[in-house]
């Protein structure tokens, strides 16, 4: 039951009340409108506040310019332009079988909007991760606040702007602030709550949408493990994992969190991840106009901690380990020599410190991965089909790419998602659209249906009937 005191006591309640009040209209759009929106949204993104955005999150953690258009605008942009082109056909009515026992009648469903939604974004890539759900939301024809994360300050800003020049705030609106604000918004009763960040956080998000019985999708993370086998393409595995693991300086969900490695290729892959760092980066990443900082002193803090913490446990540093307190800079590194009481291999890393520890048989490596949490992601590099598809079989993860790293995030095709402690639900293209979406059946009598020869009473006539419909129908 609705608390009303609840909302009305809620420093936002005038702004959910807006939304509510205005969501059938909004949901009953067609397709052309919502495209229009989106084609608002994308302007406003590619065109009028491309250089604000990219300024503003060089400003928030010294992300490159390049970069940014790389993961932040061009996914938003690309989720935009496939919705558009497959809208109108998840729009449509799904026609599905009536069975012969429901005769005279036909069925289908409908994706109707789920009404007024809550997305609470994080910081490593904010805009990103802010606007790809919300194309979802409006492609699903819902009203939603925005709530982005109060450590990238300067890109919620313009993110902000962007909202509040394109949409009125009775459709879409952003809030800024910091936990607090997240907390009030927390206690709305939203029909909706799509979150991205830590198991830990996520937690609590799902605790407060029970009291609403709210639905949620939750993209959360966890310790997304590597397999290197002894068959794989070293040269290109270093290659494809050192951008998967150091773009963002390692700050990505998705990002490999540690290597196992065939004890076999282990000196060769270290050797060649050291090489692509230095191609990409530099002889001193701290220095490149390629790489970015850790986004706060308190992160920054927490990853050197995990590195001291690693070498007093007796860890080789391979490469890397530099830090520059005053930037809140790590540079990319590699450490060896791995025992798990280490910190670094309790706790999703989300930073640029890359752990290896070798095994002999795959079976090992199974067994290490299946001890812990699902991942978000599993990666497999191997020339070995057999062997990719028993560690496939044999693991569970919410997303797997093989022979690179990352790239499963960037095909609007796939399902993006974890599973238990890596998350709940599925995010990007048709699978955003479904997740802000209600299934709604619906079955249409035409002509009398044989099952009204069953109804009560319940004559000996009937019960061979029903007997008939059990064996037959």
């Amino acid at each position: 039951m609705t608390n009303h005191k609840a909302i009305a006591d809620n420093p936002f309640s005038a702004l959910f009340s807006k939304q509510r009040a205005n969501q059938f209209k909004v949901g009953n759009t067609t397709y052309k409108q919502r495209i229009k929106k989106l084609n608002a949204l994308k302007k406003a993104i590619e065109e009028t506040n491309r250089q604000a955005i990219q300024q503003a999150l060089y400003d928030d953690f010294k992300k490159p310019f390049t970069e940014t258009d790389l993961t932040e605008i061009y996914p938003v942009v690309s989720e935009i332009k496939y919705a558009k082109n497959h809208l109108k056909a998840w729009m449509k009515r799904q026609k599905v079988d009536t069975p012969l026992s429901l005769f005279g009648a036909s069925s289908w469903y409908v994706f109707e909007p789920k009404g007024v939604c809550l997305i609470l974004s994080p910081w490593n890539f904010p805009l990103n991760l802010t606007f790809g759900p919300l194309v979802s939301a409006i492609a699903a024809g819902n009203t939603v606040i925005l709530k982005p994360s109060e450590m990238t300050p300067n890109i919620s800003r313009v993110m902000a702007n962007i909202i509040n020049d394109v949409f009125s705030d009775n459709e879409v609106a952003l809030v800024e602030g910091d936990v607090e604000v997240s907390r009030a918004l927390l206690q709305l009763p939203f029909n909706h709550i799509f979150f991205t960040g830590s198991p830990r956080v996520g937690k609590l998000v799902m605790k407060a949408a029970a009291n609403h019985l709210t639905s949620v999708t939750l993209e959360l993370g966890g310790k997304s493990p590597t397999i290197v086998d002894e068959t794989a393409n070293i040269t290109q595995a270093a290659k494809r994992m050192a951008w998967g693991k150091f773009i963002n300086a390692g700050q990505i969900c998705v990002s490999p969190d540690y290597v196992l490695v065939h004890e076999t290729v282990k000196e060769t892959l270290v050797a060649e991840v050291k090489k692509h760092i230095h191609q990409m980066f530099g002889e001193d990443a701290l220095r490149s106009n390629s790489y970015c900082q850790i986004v706060n002193q308190n992160h920054f803090e927490r990853l050197n901690n995990y590195l001291e913490n690693a070498k007093a446990h007796g860890a080789t540093i391979e490469c890397g380990g530099q830090v520059s307190l005053e930037n809140n800079a790590l540079a990319p590194t590699i450490i060896s020599n791995i025992s798990d009481d280490m910190l670094l291999m309790q706790e999703e890393i989300f930073g640029p410190i890359l752990p290896i520890k070798t095994y002999q048989k795959t079976d090992e490596a199974i067994a290490y991965i299946n001890a812990k949490e699902k991942p978000l992601a599993l990666y497999i590099y191997s020339k070995n089909k057999k062997n990719t598809n028993f560690i496939l079989k044999n693991t569970r993860a919410g997303s797997s790419c093989i022979n690179n790293s990352v790239l499963q995030y960037s095909n609007h095709n796939l399902p993006f998602g974890g599973a238990n402690n890596s998350g709940i639900g599925k995010s990007h293209g048709f699978f955003g659209f479904q997740e802000f979406s209600n299934k709604r059946s619906v079955l249409k009598q035409h002509i009398n249906g044989i099952n009204e020869l069953l109804f009560p009473p319940y004559t000996g006539l009937k019960k061979k009937l029903v007997a008939m419909t059990i064996r037959w129908f």
